[in-house]
């Protein structure tokens, strides 16, 4: 049975059947010229909040080894998933500035005039890579199920080339799906990866 917490911001509600830490394995599956990347890993996600109008994301993927192999990091991330809407003077920012005036607390009604023709919410996640590349994604939740794609993606200099990606994620039978697909060294949008997540 899934629990939501009772003390959450509005804005968070679409977005409360995240929250929680998730566990479970995938499989990588992306071809690049004539290699195939193909194998098994293990995956750890977490979705937690601390007040704000958003929530905390962070995630570790390793390379699944047989035991008493040495295990090989693959990501780690951390970002923000919020829904979007527009920055208003009772809204902080950007960076330290405060808010310019008192607002009311935002209301489930509030966050009901977001609401898209689709019967989702459209949705912001800003994720920043282990690897120093960053992505913002834009998208939408509609009950259990997210779909996001890259607005944007930023990498240093040296870098590995990353050109987009979309991600999508679902709550099937108390577990989240998801999979992850992108472009990069040089190929076009194709399937990446996949898990399924248990909670813990």
């Amino acid at each position: 049975m899934l629990e939501l917490p009772t003390d959450l911001p509005a804005d968070l509600v679409p977005l409360s059947w995240l929250l929680g830490v998730w566990e479970g394995t995938g499989v990588i599956d992306y071809q690049v010229g004539d290699h195939h990347y193909e194998s098994e890993f293990t995956h750890r996600v977490s979705f937690s909040h601390d007040g704000g109008p958003y929530l905390n994301y962070s995630a570790t993927g390793w390379l699944a080894r047989a035991e008493g192999e040495e295990s090989v990091p693959l990501v780690a991330e951390s970002g923000f998933w919020r829904i979007a809407r527009p920055a208003g003077p009772a809204d902080a920012g950007p960076a330290l500035l405060p808010p310019i005036e008192d607002a009311p607390a935002r209301t489930v009604d509030d966050v009901e005039l977001l609401r898209a023709a689709s019967g989702g919410f459209p949705l912001e996640v800003s994720i920043a890579h282990s690897d120093g590349a960053l992505e913002l994604y834009l998208g939408e939740i509609a009950g259990p199920r997210i779909d996001i794609a890259t607005d944007a993606i930023v990498r240093g200099a040296g870098g590995k080339d990353y050109a987009a990606a979309t991600r999508m994620y679902g709550l099937v039978d108390g577990h989240l799906l998801w999979a992850w697909d992108i472009a990069a060294l040089g190929s076009e949008l194709g399937s990446h990866a996949s898990a399924r997540l248990a909670k813990v």
